[in-house]
């Protein structure tokens, strides 16, 4: 059992019967009265995120949430196919479950597949992955080396960088935010 003033950020424990991740939190201790704890969470079947108060002292299930490294194989009518190679079992997941993930799929990925109760819930990324930028403005001469501006990658993600970078380069992007992480 989990007690709620033991919340760290990633947490998975269960919340009337779902698998949840704690997103963030916060102490807050009124002037009278307990402590409660501000959670954002996500719901892991779902993926809807809330925010919640739960009293210091409520306690929780933990959820047993098994990860499973897999890589990308490819996406076809809307769903994107992945493979244990060491088993070499197909695991399918739809546009919906991948959601802003899809965005940084390229084949051959290494991820991890979040399982709860033999069934797949969503798949989690590494902090960073390399594209391939295939459509940028080329650099303005003189402009500060601050200045950013728009390119589009392999899979179809907008981002902003830096102007030194050209159409055919990989650069790493951030999967938590989608931003530009630098050069790959």
């Amino acid at each position: 059992m989990i007690r709620a003033g033991d919340f760290k950020t990633g947490l998975t424990l269960l919340v009337d019967g779902d698998p949840w991740v704690v997103l963030d939190f916060q102490h807050v201790k009124p002037g009278k009265g307990a402590a409660i704890l501000r959670t954002k969470m996500k719901n892991l079947k779902t993926g809807a995120t809330q925010e919640r108060n739960f009293n210091a002292s409520v306690e929780f299930e933990s959820a047993n949430i098994e990860k499973r490294a897999v890589n990308f194989s490819y996406m076809a009518d809307n769903t994107y196919y992945f493979m244990d190679m060491e088993t070499f079992e197909t695991f399918e997941l739809s546009e919906e479950q991948i959601g802003f993930n899809k965005y940084f799929m390229t084949d051959g990925l290494g991820v991890s597949l979040m399982m709860f109760e033999g069934n797949v819930l969503t798949v989690s990324l590494p902090a960073n992955v390399n594209l391939v930028i295939t459509d940028t403005t080329p650099a303005i001469k003189g402009a500060p080396g601050s200045q950013t501006k728009d390119a589009m990658t392999e899979t179809g993600l907008s981002i902003r960088v830096p102007q030194f970078i050209e159409q055919g380069e990989t650069v790493a992007v951030s999967t938590e935010d989608g931003k530009y992480a630098g050069r790959a």
